[in-house]
């Protein structure tokens, strides 16, 4: 493996289940810091802000910083304010992200007007029908639809939850219309991390448990893939997609004999 300059990482299921750590991901991520490594966590979490992120892992053991997190809301308010500067939008997600969506004008279901977006982070009980509906209306009046991330579920302690890829594609065909996808696994996603870190594509790795939205989409961008067996990871999934990681590893405890040629 060539050597690697810098390390991208998930985190929901890669370092933490409902945000209590996995065995040895703590230690693990002590031994990146004390190496000197650049590295930044990359999530589709929408329901905590950079900020509460960092808190609640900080909590945990994890020596992480909030400049540390890149997350698909605030990748989302990047994208919203480049290409639909002064735009209404209407926000659809579970958990108040609002902090990371600043620069960005949020309006309520209810106000005059059809919004110019709709912005989808992620599901939970905000996602039912009169919800739906109301987005499906807004996007027939010419409303553009923004979703940070098209994830079919996600891990917790009681098992797999569904998230927003399970009614994105709905949407879309009802409406006849295309969400722009901010998060993983857009190009665009992993573009930025790169840019937040300094690094380059070739000598960077990222490290997942989603194989399609993490692994294969940073392996498309020419980002070293690394699945983990945890979290959302099932066996059934891996041997179905179309291209294999270039690594996996049992866990994320596992990373620093992978990075030192041991694994």
């Amino acid at each position: 493996m060539e050597r690697i300059g810098a390390v991208l990482i998930d985190i929901d299921g890669v370092l933490t289940v409902s945000w209590k750590p996995l065995p040895g991901a703590v230690e693990a991520m002590e031994q990146l810091r004390a190496a000197d490594l650049p590295l930044a966590l990359v999530t589709n979490t929408t329901s905590r802000s950079r900020a509460a992120i960092a808190e609640k892992l900080s909590r945990a053991g994890f020596p992480i910083a909030a400049d540390d997190i890149l997350t698909a809301p605030a990748v989302t308010a990047g994208y919203l304010r480049e290409h639909h500067p002064d735009a209404r939008c209407l926000l659809l997600s579970s958990g108040d992200v609002r902090e990371d969506l600043r620069g960005v004008t949020l309006v309520e279901e209810g106000d005059a007007g059809t919004p110019d977006v709709v912005v989808l982070g992620g599901a939970g009980e905000e996602f039912g029908y009169p919800a739906l509906n109301a987005v499906f209306r807004h996007l027939q009046h010419g409303a553009r639809l923004v979703a940070m991330h098209r994830n079919l579920y996600w891990r917790t302690a009681d098992g797999l939850d569904l998230d927003t890829g399970a009614f994105l594609p709905g949407l879309e065909r009802a409406a006849r219309v295309e969400a722009a996808v901010t998060g993983k696994p857009s190009a665009e996603f992993f573009a930025t991390a790169l840019a937040h870190l300094g690094a380059t594509a070739g000598t960077t790795l990222m490290v997942g448990d989603d194989i399609e939205s993490d692994v294969l989409a940073a392996q498309r961008s020419g980002i070293t893939g690394v699945l983990v067996r945890t979290g959302k990871y099932r066996q059934e999934t891996h041997e179905a997609a179309d291209a294999a990681p270039d690594h996996v590893l049992d866990s994320f405890a596992d990373l620093p004999g992978l990075l030192e040629g041991r694994t």
